[in-house]
C-alpha cells in the first residue's frame, strides 16, 4: 500500500491542498470533491480498510474522527456536514488506504446512493 496516492501526498511526491497535519494524519482537499467542501482525513499509518483495523487501533481512529469534527467546525461547518467511510470496492472505496471523507457546503438526503 506504500505506493498509494495517499502514500505519495504524505511523502510529499504528490502536492495536495493540505488543510491539517499532525503527527498521526493529514487533512486534504479532494481532487475530485462531491460537495463544496469535500476533504479527506487519513492516517499517516498505512491502513488500506476499516476493516483491516483492529483494537490497537482505538486511539488512532478516535484520533481522526475528533480531528474530523475539529476540521468541520475550523472551516466553519460545526453544525451540519457528513462523514463517510467507504469499505471496500463494492462499497465505492478506489484508493485502499483508509480515509475518512468530510462533506460539507450543500444539504446531503437520506438514504445516501
Amino acid at each position: 500500500m506504500s505506493d498509494t496516492i495517499f502514500a505519495k501526498i504524505i511523502s510529499r511526491e504528490i502536492p495536495a491542498e493540505i488543510v491539517f497535519e499532525d503527527d498521526l494524519c493529514l487533512a486534504f482537499h479532494d481532487v475530485s470533491p462531491q460537495a463544496p467542501t469535500h476533504i479527506l482525513v487519513i492516517p499517516k499509518t498505512p491502513i488500506a480498510r476499516l476493516a483491516d483495523t483492529t483494537d490497537e487501533d482505538q486511539a488512532l481512529l478516535g484520533h481522526l474522527l475528533l480531528k474530523t469534527r475539529e476540521i468541520a467546525e475550523n472551516l466553519g461547518f460545526g453544525d451540519a456536514y457528513r462523514v463517510v467511510i467507504n469499505n471496500g470496492e463494492q462499497a465505492g472505496q478506489t484508493v485502499f488506504h483508509l480515509h475518512i471523507h468530510l462533506l460539507a457546503g450543500r444539504p446531503f438526503h437520506w438514504p445516501p446512493g
